[in-house]
């Protein structure tokens, strides 16, 4: 009895999060895996080295990841996850811009 209460519920708070545009939340999860995909590629880049390393990789997947997840709260709308991804693109872009400058400066030092 008590297990056919809490599928009930669950059934019910599964519809309730799905809405009518389900396809929000499956792109809103979309970009959730593509974020959490960040922390994946630098723990085996770390384990790889066996100390602690920030692959260019890892700022690529933020960027992508928290653009999504940005999309996902305008379409939604929901301010929270607009407000909490908007600094977070900043710095991701910010980090490719100066790992890509770096490489460049490095390039025209070594010719």
């Amino acid at each position: 009895m008590v297990w056919d209460h809490i599928a009930q519920f669950l059934m019910h708070w599964w519809q309730e999060a799905l809405g009518k545009n389900g396809w929000i939340a499956a792109f809103g999860l979309f970009g959730q895996a593509m974020f959490m995909s960040r922390f994946i590629v630098q723990w085996i880049s770390s384990e790889r080295a066996r100390r602690s390393v920030v692959p260019v990789a890892f700022w690529y997947f933020s960027l992508a990841g928290g653009s999504l997840v940005l999309l996902y709260g305008l379409l939604k709308p929901d301010l929270v996850i607009i407000a909490g991804q908007l600094p977070g693109l900043v710095v991701y872009a910010r980090n490719l811009h100066l790992i890509h400058k770096h490489k460049r400066t490095e390039t025209a030092a070594a010719t």
